[in-house]
């Protein structure tokens, strides 16, 4: 009779929480992939909470006695320094860090440490850890952003009245307040806060409790368990809850958009920050310099920031992409899922930290923004005005009206003309302007009567930028009145998510 031959056994120190209806061992290519140790050891403290609660709840089940869930509990403890001293080694069977916890806890309490996942699947374990990491990173990330907010307010405040051109299309459009653009920024960032604080709330609900896919049948109590880790309640179903990953995409998706929203923010002030504009002065730390030529100085601090927006959105891409092909309840796709969402959040704290530095320590170019400013930017105006009441006597080719073009518009508007006419007289005015080479204001007040006889000496008062732009007085204009009332709703929403962190 021939000799059978035995599949290779496993090393005496490896530690597996399966195995016992295969007869060899993993690849060595597999075991490799598989280790997700790289990535979600980051989630002990997290195994280590769920785990003692766990314990908890099968004493209250009646599956350990009181000296036994309390001696897991304390050697769970103890792990937890390990991992903070950095004490704690690895081995080739381990495939996780929920296999370390559970290997180094049979190692202090013995057989006693096994009963641990009685119930328990790693299916609903880990996506309980992603939960409790979740609500850390995005307390953490709240923190940031309040800062930034903050910081942009500071400067918005500091800046008020100061004026420059705003722009759509790259082209200079109407008259704005610095302020004003810079709260354009910290508003979307306002945003990008609600929307990770209403995440935190949709998401905080406990998946435990769920086993592989089926649930618990060991009289597990739930509600105790989620009230015992901060949860607001329970997941209604186990298949569903164990292949869930819709707030991992959902925070992938939240730190995407703010990553979007800084490289807008960082874009303006690239542009800004050149010599064609300098408008904005970036300060050396947060500059570089060139190899070969000596009087560069590179914004690299917001390219870079603009380039990570990149690399995030690719992982929103990429665990969508995870998702969309796998069948119901766990797949061990879904192991891919910390990497995706530890790096966005790790990209995102980084250019968080800098946009806040970079705003803090830039100057801004007072005189260069004002310079900028031109007549053309005021023709919307002309179409609307505003009256005067103090009015002033011009001879025929003295009515020059400096910095009118957006302000001409609402002149003629407010003087009783629709606007579809009055834009269409100001596009003569200004056409007549190009044919000439002049600016607008340099028309006599004869040739413009000629175009519309509503057209009077009190136009000199749209002629001033600092009037031009208190005009827009309504909510969320760029009157000084609206900035400050924009001011006091960021403060208190920095000052509420600074709460929350």
């Amino acid at each position: 009779m021939s000799q059978q031959l035995q599949p290779p056994a496993l090393p005496k120190n490896c530690y597996q929480m399966w195995g016992g209806r295969f007869s060899q061992k993993p690849h060595e290519a597999l075991q490799v992939l598989n280790n997700s140790l790289p990535y979600d050891s980051r989630l002990y403290a997290d195994d280590l909470d769920a785990s003692k609660a766990y314990a908890e709840a099968l004493h209250r089940a009646g599956h350990l006695d009181e000296a036994e869930a309390d001696k897991l509990v304390k050697s769970l403890e103890l792990l937890r320094f390990d991992w903070i001293e950095g004490t704690v080694k690895f081995r080739p069977g381990d495939e996780d860090v929920h296999t370390v916890n559970e290997r180094l806890l049979v190692e202090i309490t013995g057989e006693l440490g096994q009963r641990l996942h009685t119930g328990r699947s790693r299916n609903d374990q880990v996506v309980t850890d992603m939960k409790l990491w979740l609500r850390k990173a995005i307390r953490e990330t709240l923190g940031r952003l309040s800062r930034v907010i903050e910081t942009a307010s500071r400067q918005a405040e500091l800046h008020l009245g100061v004026l420059m051109p705003g722009y759509t299309h790259l082209q200079r459009a109407q008259t704005v307040q610095f302020s004003h653009w810079l709260l354009s920024h910290a508003f979307a960032l306002r945003e990008d806060g609600l929307r990770l604080a209403e995440l935190r709330e949709r998401a905080n609900v406990l998946p435990l409790g769920s086993g592989a896919l089926a649930g618990n049948p060991l009289g597990i109590d739930r509600l105790w368990l989620a009230e015992r880790l901060g949860f607001s309640g329970v997941t209604p179903n186990s298949m569903h809850a164990v292949g869930d990953r819709d707030f991992v995409v959902d925070f992938i998706y939240c730190c995407s958009l703010v990553s979007l929203h800084l490289s807008r923010l960082a874009e303006d002030l690239i542009i800004y920050s050149t010599k064609e504009f300098d408008f904005i002065r970036l300060a050396d730390s947060f500059s570089s310099g060139s190899s070969l030529m000596p009087q560069k100085r590179n914004p690299d601090s917001l390219e870079l920031i603009r380039g990570m927006s990149g690399v995030i959105t690719s992982n929103l891409t990429g665990i969508m992409m995870t998702i969309k092909g796998t069948p119901s309840t766990y797949n061990k796709d879904l192991q891919f899922d910390k990497e995706y969402c530890f790096q966005s959040f790790d990209k995102l704290s980084q250019v968080l930290e800098v946009a806040d530095g970079v705003l803090q320590t830039m100057q801004v170019q007072q005189n260069s923004m004002e310079a900028a400013l031109s007549t053309d930017m005021l023709a919307t105006d002309w179409v609307s005005g505003i009256s005067s009441d103090n009015p002033f006597y011009y001879p025929l080719t003295m009515i020059i009206i400096r910095h009118i073009y957006a302000f001409q518009a609402y002149y003629l508007v407010k003087k009783g003309l629709p606007f579809r006419q009055a834009h269409h007289v100001i596009g003569r005015v200004v056409s007549l302007a190009e044919e000439r080479g002049v600016d607008i204001t340099d028309l006599p007040l004869g040739e413009l009567q000629a175009f519309c006889p509503s057209f009077g000496s009190d136009i000199v008062s749209v002629a001033d930028y600092s009037n031009n732009v208190q005009q827009y007085n309504a909510i969320g204009g760029t009157s000084s009145a609206s900035i400050v009332e924009q001011l006091r709703l960021l403060k208190k929403f920095a000052k509420d998510l600074r709460k929350q962190s």
